[in-house]
């Protein structure tokens, strides 16, 4: 074939050549796929989106729930080097117009209970031609074509494989360009560090358009010609009876999720499991030991980001509570965030990051060539996240240096909220921060906001408000009315105030309200 090797195809058309009856994938209660069905897939799909002219490098936008649709999209895709703009399928109001304006797509293969969400936009607007709901008649069309072989030039490397989006912090979510070596590389280092083979089992209830559920589960079990099954939701109370019930021997979590399924009441079945390992990003140090032994388990903790992959990876010897050594591919420095100048071991600083490989890296942010100068400085990718490596080169995580807010594993952007917020009649001033959740590594959303004159202060509207123009996860928990927002001399919203104030007494607590997030969202369309 004509793929280069640090491609997606040869990795599927390998496993389906070699255990082509052998389950890849299986959707928890729902259908499973070999790796011959999953190429013979991925052919007909490419045929029939190649016969639409999509071809090589062309970007198609992706909004589709966990499923076999969204897997069938990612592996034509990758089979016909054309790139996939993955869309967090609850996006709604304006972070939706703002994705679908740098996308650059012109086609758009859509999971039916987003099409409400998508017909509040403009799509002709943003150059998006033609819209395919995935089980429709024109998607059953699509995938009855004949088997495409080979793509209409070879997949390299270099090329282009995704574009998911990444937090905002002074602006909007930004669209990060993966290629197929980054990916890849993603993948193969996730199945040699927990060290998979063919025997094993993963359970995953990442959604598709992270990184996480993608490239390190889905692509890791595919190079090493495993077995995943993929859940379609996060249940914390059933965590160890979905291992149990799945028999997986591999898992992957986040920080905020572990504690929660930490959090449940112990059952007997905790260790009726054949799990041996877990990979977190973080694995949360404060119920490490605990959380190990109720679940018999071991935690593997790892760093990284979109931009960058998995840059750390802990091992058997790594410290608890460290994320581990650098991976050959990578160069790590702790920098001074004001001068640029490389630190000394043990010393907190910013971690930046540069490629030893050609392609391991992102290639910018699509239609935002300001944020990608910006993130590059000195010839070093600035990660935005605080840190420090010990004398034995193990890095420790510490906090992030961006504006930037963390919700149950989303990357929030406070200007999109705030952008929704603005747009209220009674608002003359919104800043969004984190504030702590309670869980380690992730946050609450605060919103404190000035009112313009004469207006009412009606906290339960102002939500109603919100929800009609963000998904479920952006939505404050907090808002805080203020008189005034404190200012820099340069008149810049200080953050770092409010942050620091954390959760003052007084604040419009949705929580304690009684105020339903599911109610809300209720009286708006259905969200996907």
């Amino acid at each position: 074939m004509t793929h280069e090797p640090d491609t997606l195809g040869p990795s599927l058309y390998r496993q389906a050549r070699t255990r082509p009856d052998e389950t890849f994938l299986t959707f928890f209660d729902g259908p499973s796929l070999s790796y011959a069905q999953a190429l013979d897939g991925a052919q007909r799909l490419a045929r029939g989106l190649a016969d639409l002219g999509v071809g090589p490098g062309e970007r198609v936008l992706l909004m589709a729930q966990n499923g076999p649709e969204a897997v069938a999209a990612w592996l034509a895709l990758g089979w016909l080097g054309a790139v996939e703009v993955c869309l967090n399928p609850v996006l709604r109001g304006q972070p939706l117009a703002h994705a679908l304006s740098v996308s650059e797509a012109r086609l758009a293969l859509i999971d039916p209970s987003c099409l409400a969400a998508l017909a509040e936009q403009d799509l002709t607007a943003f150059g998006i031609a033609r819209v395919i709901p995935t089980g429709s008649a024109d998607w059953a069309e699509l995938n009855a074509a004949a088997p495409l072989p080979e793509p209409a030039r070879p997949v390299r490397g270099s090329d282009p494989a995704s574009v998911l989006f990444t937090s905002g912090t002074t602006g909007p979510a930004k669209p990060v360009i993966l290629t197929q070596a980054q990916n890849h590389l993603t993948a193969t280092e996730t199945a040699r560090h927990l060290g998979m083979t063919e025997a094993d089992v993963s359970y995953c209830f990442h959604p598709l358009h992270h990184m996480a559920g993608k490239f390190m589960a889905l692509q890791g079990t595919l190079v090493a010609g495993a077995q995943i099954v993929m859940d379609r939701r996060f249940v914390p109370e059933l965590w160890s009876q979905r291992l149990a019930e799945t028999r997986a021997t591999l898992a992957y979590g986040h920080g905020p999720m572990l504690e929660m399924i930490h959090a449940t009441p112990p059952r007997p079945e905790d260790r009726q499991h054949r799990c041996r390992r877990v990979l977190s990003a973080p694995f949360p140090r404060h119920i490490a030991e605990d959380f190990e032994a109720r679940f018999g388990v071991r935690g593997q903790e790892c760093w990284g980001m979109t931009e960058i992959g998995i840059v750390a990876w802990a091992d058997a010897d790594t410290p608890r509570g460290s994320c581990g050594r650098v991976g050959e591919a990578f160069e790590l420095a702790i920098l001074d965030p004001e001068t640029d100048r490389p630190l000394p071991p043990d010393t907190l600083g910013e971690i930046a990051v540069r490629p030893r490989r050609p392609w391991a890296l992102f290639q910018g942010y699509q239609a935002m060539p300001e944020a990608s100068v910006e993130a590059w400085r000195n010839l070093w990718f600035h990660t935005g996240d605080l840190g420090r490596l010990d004398a034995q080169g193990n890095l420790w995580f510490a906090d992030r240096v961006k504006d930037r807010i963390r919700r149950r594993a989303e990357n929030i952007s406070a200007y999109e909220i705030e952008c929704v917020a603005l747009a209220h009649p009674a608002v003359a001033e919104a800043a969004a921060v984190g504030v702590p959740s309670g869980y380690e590594g992730d946050d609450d959303v605060k919103l404190c906001l000035i009112l313009r004159p004469g207006a009412p202060w009606q906290p339960e509207a102002l939500l109603a408000h919100l929800a009609a123009g963000l998904p479920h996860f952006m939505l404050p928990r907090y808002l805080d009315r203020r008189e005034a927002l404190p200012r820099s001399n340069t008149n810049k919203v200080q953050k770092a105030v409010l942050r620091a104030e954390g959760i003052l007494p007084g604040l419009w607590d949705r929580h304690a309200e009684g105020v339903s997030v599911r109610d809300l969202y209720a009286k708006e369309t259905t969200p996907c």
